[in-house]
Parts: C-alpha cells; sequence; structure tokens
C-alpha cells in the first residue's frame, strides 16, 4: 500500500515520517499544507445516527421544536452521512465534548507538525471537528434569516437589487417600519440606532445590522422577525438552554465570517476588515459538497444554493478573487490562497497579478494543490518564486484508509487530468531522450 496508493497521495504515517517529502518539495519551492487524515471508519447507518443526533439542540429533544426550522437546517435522515459523494474533504462526526477536545489535541499536534517541518508552513483544521453541528446549521440559519430580513427591509425602501454593501436604511424609516411590525417600538429601537449601530448620514447598512446583536440583548427577543408568508413573528432561532444561549450570543459577534457565500459575503467580510482594522485571509475553493448539496436541496425542497452551472461556478470563482487581488492591490492588507487545480483559473491569477503589479515576493497570493495531484502545476509555479502549497495528507495507513477509500472513487474529471499529466510527463521523457539529456546529473 505505501508504494502504491498510499504513497500517492499520503506523505507518511507521522510527522517524522513525512519530512523527506516535505524537505524534497521545499526544494523545488513547494510548501506544505500538513492534514491529519485519521477518520473513523463508521458504517453509514452509524454515521447518519449520530448526525441526526448532534444536530437537534437539548431544548429541542425535551418540548420539540426543530420542526420549525427552516428545510435547509435540519438533519434529514438519508443525508446524515456527509461523506456520500465527497472524495477529498475529510469528515467528522460529533460524539461528545470530549471527542472534541480528542480533536483539538490532534489539531494541535499536527501545527507542531507543521511548525517542525518547514518554516511557513499551514495546518488543516475543520471547525465540524470541534462542537456540536447543531450549532453549525443554526448560526447559517441566524445569518440567513438575518440577512433576509434586511434585504426585505431595504425593498420596501426601493433598494431591491443593490449589491450588499450598497443597501442603506434610512434609520428612521427601519425604526417606523419595525415598530409597524411589532417587533419593537421608536423608543426601544432609538438606542439601537445611535453611535457605533448607525452608520453614515443616519444610514443603516448591513454591517451595522449584524452589529445590532450582541452580548447586551437577549436573543429571544431581539431575533424575532416576521415571517414575510403568514405575516406572523417567529424566532430566529429555535428554543435554547441557558448555556446554549450563552454560546449562541458569543459566536454570533462573528455570525458574518462563518457562512462565505459568494461574492456579496466575500466584499461584506472585506469592508468588516476595514472597519475594525484586521488582516483579511481567505481561501478560495470550488467547493467538496456541491453535489451532495445540489442533491439534498432537491430531494428535500428548498432553493438549490449552487451556481447553476460549473462555467457560472467558474465566473463566480474569477469575481471573487479579482475583487480581494484589487483589495490587495489598493491596501496590501489581504491574502488570498488559490486553492485550485484549474490551469485556467492559474493562468487567470497570474495574469492580474502582472497586470495589478502583485510581485510573488509579496506573499499575498499563494496557491494550492492536493498532494498527488496536478504537479505540472505546483511545481512550475515554486520555481519560479511563487508561494505554493501541496495539501498533505498523512497518518497510518489502517486509519487512513477511509480518506483513500474516497480518494479512489475520484470522479472521470480527475482521470482526464491524470492523463493530462501522463501525457506531460511522456513528452518530457522525449525531449531529454532526443537532447541527450535524460541521465544528466543535472537533472
Amino acid at each position: 500500500m505505501k508504494m502504491t496508493f498510499y504513497g500517492q497521495f499520503v506523505a507518511g504515517e507521522d510527522q517524522e515520517a513525512i519530512k523527506p517529502l516535505i524537505r524534497r518539495n521545499r526544494a523545488f519551492g513547494v510548501g506544505a499544507v500538513l492534514d491529519y487524515s485519521v477518520e473513523e471508519d463508521l458504517s453509514a447507518e452509524e454515521a447518519e445516527r449520530q448526525e441526526l443526533e448532534s444536530c437537534t439542540s437539548a431544548a429541542e429533544k425535551e418540548i420539540g421544536g426543530a420542526e420549525q426550522r427552516e428545510k435547509q437546517y435540519r438533519a434529514h435522515p438519508g443525508f446524515g452521512d456527509r461523506r456520500g459523494g465527497v472524495i477529498s474533504a475529510r469528515t467528522y462526526f460529533y460524539a461528545d465534548e470530549a471527542k472534541c477536545d480528542q480533536h483539538m489535541e490532534t489539531f494541535l499536534r499536527c501545527i507542531d507538525a507543521s511548525s517542525g517541518s518547514s518554516e511557513d508552513g499551514f495546518s488543516a483544521i475543520k471547525l465540524t471537528a470541534l462542537g456540536r453541528p447543531q450549532f453549525l446549521l443554526q448560526f447559517s440559519e441566524v445569518l440567513v434569516k438575518w440577512r433576509r430580513f434586511f434585504h426585505q427591509m431595504a425593498a420596501e425602501q426601493g433598494q431591491a437589487g443593490r449589491a450588499a454593501l450598497e443597501m442603506r436604511l434610512e434609520a428612521e424609516k427601519l425604526r417606523e417600519a419595525l415598530a409597524n411590525l411589532g417587533i419593537a417600538t421608536k423608543a426601544e429601537t432609538q438606542r439601537w440606532f445611535t453611535g457605533e449601530n448607525l452608520g453614515i448620514s443616519g444610514t443603516v447598512d448591513l454591517l451595522d445590522w449584524n452589529s445590532l446583536i450582541d452580548s447586551r440583548t437577549k436573543l429571544s427577543k431581539l431575533l424575532l422577525v416576521p415571517n414575510m408568508q403568514t405575516g406572523q413573528l417567529e424566532p430566529l432561532l429555535s428554543r435554547f438552554t441557558e448555556e446554549e444561549d450563552l454560546q449562541m450570543k458569543r459566536m454570533l459577534q462573528r455570525m458574518d465570517v462563518l457562512a462565505k457565500e459568494a461574492y456579496d459575503n466575500v466584499t461584506v467580510d472585506v469592508e468588516l476588515s476595514h472597519r475594525e482594522g484586521w488582516h483579511f485571509g481567505t481561501k478560495l475553493v470550488r467547493g467538496a459538497y456541491m453535489d451532495q448539496e445540489r442533491e439534498r436541496a432537491a430531494q428535500i425542497g428548498y432553493e438549490d444554493p449552487i451556481n447553476p452551472t460549473y462555467e457560472k461556478t467558474n465566473e463566480m470563482y474569477h469575481r471573487c478573487l479579482d475583487y480581494i487581488l484589487e483589495e490587495i492591490k489598493h491596501s496590501r492588507k489581504a491574502n488570498v490562497m488559490v486553492a485550485s487545480h484549474n490551469e485556467d483559473t492559474v493562468k487567470f491569477t497570474l495574469r492580474r497579478m502582472m497586470e495589478l503589479g502583485i510581485h510573488p515576493s509579496e506573499k499575498k497570493v499563494y496557491f494550492g494543490q492536493l498532494l498527488g495531484m496536478c504537479d505540472q502545476i505546483t511545481f512550475p509555479l515554486g520555481q519560479a518564486g511563487f508561494p505554493v502549497y501541496k495539501y498533505v495528507p498523512y497518518g497510518p495507513v489502517q486509519e487512513v484508509l477511509p480518506y483513500l477509500s474516497r480518494r479512489a472513487q475520484e470522479n472521470r474529471g480527475f482521470m482526464e487530468r491524470a492523463n493530462r499529466e501522463r501525457d506531460l510527463l511522456w513528452r518530457e521523457v522525449k525531449r531529454r531522450l532526443l537532447a541527450g539529456t535524460f541521465f544528466s546529473s543535472s537533472h
């Protein structure tokens, strides 16, 4: 196994075993994003049971209420095993808090391994391994409902169709609308739209709107919004225990960075970094769960959140990337990793970097590909001086088998790329033979 499939896609069993590969890649200018790729080999039935159990709050189990959530944010039988159709992504299932603590220790060891094997490496950490999926589902539901309500208020002020950051609600009209909907009186909302919660010229934008949620406000009181179909006030959140309520309030202060949804969310997060004075950084991916999410939407009955075609996905990727590259040009307080096997995307990035005057030595734009794939992209970039990384899984053979079994199911697109790599290698072998340099020590 180590000489074949494991050796192609996994660097080694532990942090010592991976060092030769890390050093060899580093000699060609290629860094590492380390990922300890051990997974529990759960049956589909056990994975579904754990997922359904962990996606319902304690209060919902006691008195009900999970059915009040929108379909998209409930756990559904048939989609409990999130590994289905997902090739490259590691998948965790919640057992208990002790298991989350074990995952945390694993991540800390991975960080130590990263620092010990290279000077500028990264470690891959998945938030889904560190807490209850219930919270992540409900964070997403809160974000979507809260923003949907904002967009509804914007539409009533004649701003429908504008980009997220271009919508600015007149505070006085907003207070009046909230009073008419029965959410709060004008006296109660007076303090909401003053000082730090009020934008320019007496207006409220999306970030001002998000800042209304903080630890001084009882969630169950504030997060009541009208159902636009029934006209009834409904809670944004299902019922919580006191401890769950406290955890939610802590997390909601950064809820807008928990769900990146294409262009509007990228622009909102960049603007938030300006206002709060922190450095923006992101990794852009096309997504491992796209097919699964589309099938889930079709079967359960909610709007498909995925771009309709591969071409539209590419268009959105390049639009988001171009916005961040422009941000780098103007502020130099942003970084992006272009995590892509798409040669056109890499070429697009290189062209835009040249046009915008972003030099690879500034280390503002990074590139990333999976270990064992697309070496014809990775290594030329590294030798040309661009910051480029391999996503490097490691772990004992038996314990990474679940990961490897999904790699074995890679789709036809991978086989097409593999054929291209084979053709490129064969062309290089013939070139060296004809040039008489095949056995040269310089090679």
